[in-house]
């Protein structure tokens, strides 16, 4: 009856289905279908079992992450901090798509979603990209592969749905993508170059001299000054253990709302009201989700998926490297039909016990998994965000499919290759800071 079920969730997924509502009729025909006898399970036990999942403090943070990425689109603060690195390599060649880039990996280490950061930068650049050339395809796919990096460069909701479901420490799987997020960054940046290398119609700007870099750097330190505070919170109050992840992201959306009203002034009482309803909504939906999920991956563990999936493995290779090969083609798969938190909260109580008989360490898991699910949101048919990035910056999808293969082709490929086959890369930072074993 488990491949009936799954066989039901792929082809809701391919037809349209909304997820929440696949992963609901997949877990109705095992209710009614499944166990071993076929007379299915009682939901008397499920729903329970669901409530208990969801009553874990550290997906408020969710919540209040989003709220905080609202808030600094309306606030303006995202655009201050743009303007800031600007400083730094706005006169280069494609220094703007450098800039977009660095600016994508700090607003999405406050926010922690990829919309909501390629919603806020990308307002602020794609008029930028137009006037300075960029052809479009180009701007909206970066922007696309960029607004991932809030997916690797922690705190990020993946991360802290991996682990709630796993059990494992926040920080620990936080640590665990930074190193794969600054390797990204820096591939973007340079593939970025390449691909204008080139090109005639991107408009340069003029060199700045030292005694100019100073004074512009003077300046707009003072404009974004309270801007690159938050991330000095967010990020330096969960490292330096002052505050856990949800705390912090209390943290953010109080200090952003003044900031925003009284700094900025961009944003207004009626704005802050209408993030924090949109903020709501798109929690709702998310932990409707988590709800239905919960119940399917306990149904899908009473049916023994993990033992049926590393059979099929197993029957293909003995090899544990071989088979994390066919784990990472399963989750870019799963990746190209539906979106980030889906397939973390479906594949990692799935995969974990495999992982974990194979002998991989879980934080390296969650490395794995931080990068999948970045590469999958650009993989078509589904890539949500490389759809929206075209919407945003007026881009057809044809005119993005080409850039856009070249950054997962030399940025996300090999940074997953990487961290697949050298698990020190991931380990390293939590080993560094937590002692947690190579």
């Amino acid at each position: 009856m488990i491949y009936v079920a799954l066989i039901i969730l792929v082809l809701c997924l391919i037809i349209g289905v909304p997820v929440p509502v696949s992963f609901m009729a997949s877990g109705a025909w095992l209710v009614f279908f499944g166990g071993i006898d076929g007379m299915g399970y009682p939901a008397s036990q499920l729903l329970p079992y669901g409530y208990k999942q969801m009553d874990s403090v550290p997906l408020i943070a969710i919540a209040l992450f989003i709220a905080a990425g609202g808030i600094m689109e309306r606030g303006k603060i995202g655009e201050k901090l743009i303007d800031f690195v600007d400083v730094f390599v706005g006169d280069l060649k494609g220094g703007l798509g450098i800039v977009a880039t660095i600016s994508c990996a700090i607003v999405g280490s406050i926010c922690g979603a990829a919309c909501a950061t390629l919603s806020c930068v990308g307002t602020i650049t794609f008029p930028r990209f137009k006037s300075e050339g960029y052809p479009r395809g180009l701007a909206a796919a970066l922007l696309a592969n960029a607004s991932l990096l809030g997916l690797l460069i922690p705190p990020n909701a993946t991360l802290i749905i991996f682990a709630w479901i796993t059990g494992q420490p926040v920080l620990a799987c936080f640590l665990a993508t930074v190193v794969p997020g600054f390797m990204v960054i820096a591939l973007l940046c340079i593939v970025n170059r390449w691909l204008l290398r080139k090109n005639k119609t991107v408009v340069v700007a003029e060199k700045r001299t030292g005694s100019q870099k100073l004074e512009l750097l003077r300046k707009r330190t003072k404009q974004a000054a309270p801007s690159l505070m938050l991330p000095f919170i967010v990020l330096g109050g969960i490292y330096g253990g002052f505050m856990t992840t949800t705390e912090a992201s209390a943290m953010a959306v109080l200090y952003a709302i003044p900031i925003g009203l009284f700094v900025y002034k961009a944003l207004t009482l009626k704005g802050t009201y209408e993030v924090l309803v949109e903020s709501a909504i798109t929690t709702g939906v998310i932990m409707v989700m988590l709800y239905s999920v919960a119940m399917l991956s306990r149904l899908y563990l009473l049916e023994n998926l993990p033992e049926v999936l590393l059979g099929i493995f197993q029957a293909v290779s003995s090899d544990p490297m071989v088979i994390m090969f066919m784990i990472n083609v399963f989750l870019v798969i799963m990746g190209m039909l539906m979106d980030d938190i889906s397939v973390v909260v479906l594949a990692t109580p799935i995969l974990m016990p495999i992982v974990l008989q194979l002998g991989f360490s879980p934080i390296h898991f969650a490395a794995i998994i931080g990068v999948n699910t970045g590469l999958g949101c650009i993989t078509p048919p589904a890539a949500p965000v490389l759809y929206l990035s075209g919407r945003l910056g007026s881009a057809p999808i044809d005119e993005m499919m080409k850039p856009c293969l070249w950054f997962i082709g030399l940025c996300w490929i090999p940074v997953l290759a990487l961290v697949v086959f050298f698990p020190k890369i991931s380990l390293l930072l939590p080993h560094l800071f937590l002692g947690t074993p190579w």
